[in-house]
């Protein structure tokens, strides 16, 4: 989102220059893969807006930023639910995100979040 005040991050708030220039490290050196960042890797992929080999590794925060703006377009157009996507695009989000858990849990993910106290 930009704005007359400037960069803005994905959720709003005010990136500082050092913020703008630096660069995601790409679905497959980012952490576990299933980021923010990397969530929006994955749909650009369900929704066809990259390459499915296409990790986004060195794209700025800005780019990173206008992609994940295309796939939220993209979602608003399916009431941002996978149940309401195509019967088609439904079974590529499966297919996607089954292996990127599958490589998540590989690299030692925890879906739980043991916040029980």
């Amino acid at each position: 989102m930009r704005t007359e005040a400037g960069d803005t991050d994905a959720q709003g708030q005010g990136m500082k220059a050092s913020d703008r220039s630096a660069a995601y490290p790409g679905l497959r050196a980012d952490s576990h893969g299933l980021t923010q960042l990397g969530r929006v890797v994955l749909d650009a992929r369900v929704f066809g807006l990259i390459d499915d080999a296409e990790d986004c590794a060195g794209w700025s925060l800005g780019r990173m930023q206008e992609l994940a703006q295309q796939v939220e377009r993209q979602w608003d157009g399916h009431g941002n639910l996978p149940s309401r996507l195509p019967e088609a695009l439904r079974e590529r989000h499966r297919l996607v995100y089954q292996q990127a858990i599958e490589q998540a849990r590989a690299r030692g993910w925890d879906p739980e979040l043991h916040d029980e106290t």
